[in-house]
């Protein structure tokens, strides 16, 4: 789970769009996205399911109503820690997705808000190893 700061920036970032997954009128997921009209490059921000719902094609299913939505994308970003093989699977198996880079301690992200002070405070938990940052391209 990302840290609530960078949940919220998500929410505020230029060109945020913000969902509600539902499931019989109750909540049980979200997603937001970073819609670039000039480029038409769109990310993936933040997006999940609750645990209780997983592997019932929810998510599947909201990721493919995202897409629909936002038809002028020309390429999707998003990323997860290494370590997270649902998401993993999820991405690139479900969704199409592609791996494209691995950012790690050899080949940081550029892009990383917290830089190498973060690195160094979260080296020994989960995901302080690497980050896969995946593309779907939708037209040529």
């Amino acid at each position: 789970m990302p840290p609530d700061e960078d949940v919220r920036a998500s929410f505020r970032a230029p060109g945020a769009a913000v969902y509600y997954v539902l499931l019989e009128g109750a909540v049980v997921g979200g997603a937001a996205l970073q819609i670039d009209a000039r480029t038409h490059r769109n990310s993936l921000n933040f997006f999940y399911v609750a645990p209780e719902h997983h592997g019932r094609g929810i998510g599947l299913k909201a990721w493919r109503a995202i897409e629909a939505a936002h038809p002028q994308t020309e390429v999707w970003e998003t990323g997860t820690p290494y370590f997270e093989q649902r998401n993993i699977h999820f991405y690139v198996n479900k969704c199409g997705f592609h791996i494209v880079e691995f950012f790690n301690e050899r080949h940081p992200d550029p892009h990383d808000l917290h830089g190498a002070e973060a690195d160094e405070d979260h080296a020994e938990e989960p995901g302080g190893e690497g980050f896969f940052r995946f593309e779907k391209v939708m037209r040529p």
